[in-house]
């Protein structure tokens, strides 16, 4: 029989603490409880929990602080907030930071404990695929991965402009196709640009458009990404790669859902919910002076942090179950008569042991290599170790030597060239390869130079 799972709870007034003790101890969880803030977090550095409920107005520290300690835990702590009616404002700023719910005040005992059991009943029985209509799915039941589809799926319904942080290959397009999906926006367009595959010269006419004329070769007017998704939802992925003179417009389309063609003169209004997305710290971007900080304020408004794979081990086997009939249907296996291959234990247990720099994105490209270089109904430990370990080997080592030029060109090397594939196995924006292969000195490896 497993133990029971361990819950905090965090209120200055003591008659509700106590009823909160009472009602989640009945339930047969282990309860602890603290009256301020400070204790709290005190506990928090002492004692293993499952689940924190804190209130947000504390004495010592606030419920704010609390929150961040969870967030700072590893793996974070789920933590559901406590706010008194009219409010709720302060709910969604704790949310921001990284809290999984909020319940307002007075608590009511059955959305209390539909809320506890939601949060901690085992992931096998909670499924591990999200799939809104009209969108793919998201495979993965791991709590970090649930705390973001469940932020996903308060502020799809609103109109606010969301963040989507995480490295590169965690998703954020797909959470960015469900937040439309379940949007009223539903039946517009849903429109992805990613910034970083686009030429600093041509990323301005990508977004605006440009009027007849307006430079040699324009023979005709074209609409850009913002008007194309005129009252729909736009993905401005790879946000961080824009340049300050590009961040400056985009900043005027969301403050004024207003702009120019390139070339014309004309002020075009336009409605579009706005999604960006970025493998940056764009906070530290700002005070790098990279990124602007009005403009940094404006996306900031919902943030959600995509966990990386390495995090959520335990997610590997249904979602390589997932996209291995993703690839049986993309190649046809079927109608070739060709069974769909499967992993052995030993493969699984071999993939759980990767770092995945390039997360989903380059475990999706290992097991496409994977399968068509099956000749049997499995693929075992042996089948993948050549397909992952000689970059992988070389990463870890070219990592602790801190040696990044290395692991570039071994990249480069392993993807023959191919600059794209190269960005992916790295985890890197297209523009950042092309940075540090300019810098050092790189180009042409291996098709033309050793390196």
């Amino acid at each position: 029989m497993s133990p029971p799972a361990r819950i905090l709870i965090v209120e200055d007034r003591a008659s509700l603490r106590k009823m909160l003790e009472r009602a989640l101890s009945g339930e047969g969880f282990a309860v602890a409880s603290s009256g301020d803030g400070l204790s709290a977090i005190e506990l928090l550095a002492t004692r293993p929990f499952d689940l924190a409920l804190t209130d947000l107005k504390l004495p010592g520290a606030s419920g704010l602080e609390v929150v961040a300690a969870c967030r700072r835990l590893r793996p974070p702590l789920p933590v559901v907030v406590m706010t008194a009616y009219g409010t709720v404002e302060m709910a969604v700023e704790a949310m921001k930071r990284g809290a999984l719910d909020f319940l307002e005040k007075p608590v009511e005992i059955d959305q209390l404990y539909e809320l506890v059991h939601s949060v901690l009943e085992p992931a096998a029985r909670k499924g591990s695929r999200f799939e809104p209509p009209g969108a793919p799915p998201i495979i993965g039941s791991h709590p970090r991965l649930r705390a973001a589809l469940h932020l996903l799926q308060r502020v799809a319904p609103m109109q606010s402009t969301v963040l989507l942080t995480g490295e590169s290959g965690t998703g954020k397009e797909l959470f960015a196709r469900a937040l439309h999906a379940l949007s009223p926006r539903r039946e517009g367009p849903f429109v992805a640009l990613n910034c970083a595959a686009i030429p600093e010269a041509l990323v301005e006419n990508e977004l605006f458009g440009h009027v007849k004329g307006a430079f040699t070769g324009a023979n005709r007017r074209q609409a850009g990404r913002f008007e194309v998704a005129d009252g729909g939802t736009l993905l401005l992925d790879e946000i961080g790669e824009l340049s300050l003179a590009v961040q400056a417009k985009v900043l005027r389309v969301i403050e004024e859902r207003a702009f120019e063609r390139v070339g014309g003169g004309a002020t075009l209004k336009v409605d579009v919910r706005l999604v960006a997305a970025t493998n940056r710290n764009l906070a530290a971007e700002v005070q790098a002076g990279a990124f602007r900080r009005d403009l940094f304020y404006r996306l900031d408004v919902f943030p959600i942090e995509l966990p990386p794979l390495r995090e959520r081990s335990e997610d590997l086997p249904d979602l390589c179950h997932h996209l291995l009939a993703q690839l049986a249907q993309r190649h046809q296996l079927a109608r070739k008569g060709i069974p769909v291959p499967r992993l052995d234990p030993s493969a699984l247990a071999l993939l759980a042991e990767q770092e995945w720099p390039g997360n989903v994105r380059q475990l999706a490209n290992v097991l496409e290599r994977a399968v068509i270089l099956a000749d049997k109904p499995s693929i075992s430990q042996e089948d993948l170790q050549p397909l992952i370990r000689p970059l992988g080997d070389a990463e870890v080592e070219a990592t602790h030597q801190d040696d990044e030029r290395e692991l570039l060109r071994r990249a480069l090397i392993a993807c023959g060239g191919n600059k794209n594939r190269a960005a992916q196995r790295l985890g890197w924006s297209y523009r950042t390869l092309q940075r540090r292969i300019k810098e050092y000195d790189l180009e042409g490896v291996p098709k033309y130079r050793d390196g």
